[in-house]
């Protein structure tokens, strides 16, 4: 079964409802830029009501590899999110100060990135089409991608089981495709579990 990350969640609401849906990922960004970043002090208090089956992964971008470090330290997060221009030697210095698993996001552009993301050191990698704008890529460079994969970039409710029937990826990922002006939609976000899970949970 594909697994499911709703990301960019901010709000106790918001977490009510993914611990209704049960996602296996919830998604906290601490990127400066994004409209969704929360301070890590609002992430610990989420992660404190957040169901403990549920993986919360923080999001990063081009963060000090400290301060991505000490918050996973202090468990507001279970998995790290790189969603910059992280490279290896990042990766490599990461790992000695937390064992949390990586997942490195790359924009994918042309086959290039993907010859990048099939080698790169993270635990994951996630496909995007940009920064979280729910733009999509070239699905058909994915027919040759030997790897576990997080397929993210204008996904939503109606067209994620199609996605997942072509591309088979390990997981999805979506923000803005479950949100309504902005701001996370429960009815969209149950549509997209259900879609996924062909269930009705909610």
């Amino acid at each position: 079964m594909t697994k499911i990350k709703l990301c960019g969640l901010t709000g106790v609401e918001e977490i009510k409802i993914a611990n209704e849906l049960q996602p296996e990922f919830v998604g906290f960004v601490f990127a400066e830029k994004s409209r969704r970043k929360i301070s890590p002090t609002l992430a610990a208090e989420l992660k404190k009501i957040l169901n403990p089956k549920i993986f919360a992964v923080g999001v990063f971008v081009n963060e000090k590899i400290e301060t991505v470090a000490e918050i996973s330290r202090r468990g507001i997060i279970d998995v790290i999110q790189l969603h910059g221009a992280e490279d290896e030697n990042y990766i490599s210095k990461l790992r000695t100060l937390t064992d949390k698993k990586i997942i490195r996001a790359f924009q994918i552009k042309s086959g290039d990135d993907f010859k990048l993301a099939e080698k790169f050191p993270s635990d994951f990698v996630l496909l995007d089409g940009g920064a979280g704008e729910g733009k999509s890529f070239d699905r058909t460079l994915l027919k040759n991608f030997r790897r576990k994969f997080f397929l993210a970039g204008g996904l939503n409710p109606e067209n994620v089981a199609g996605e997942i029937a072509k591309f088979k990826p390990f997981a999805v990922d979506v923000s803005s495709g479950i949100e309504t002006n902005g701001l996370k939609d429960e009815k969209k976000m149950c549509d997209f579990v259900n879609a996924v899970r062909g269930e009705n949970f909610l």
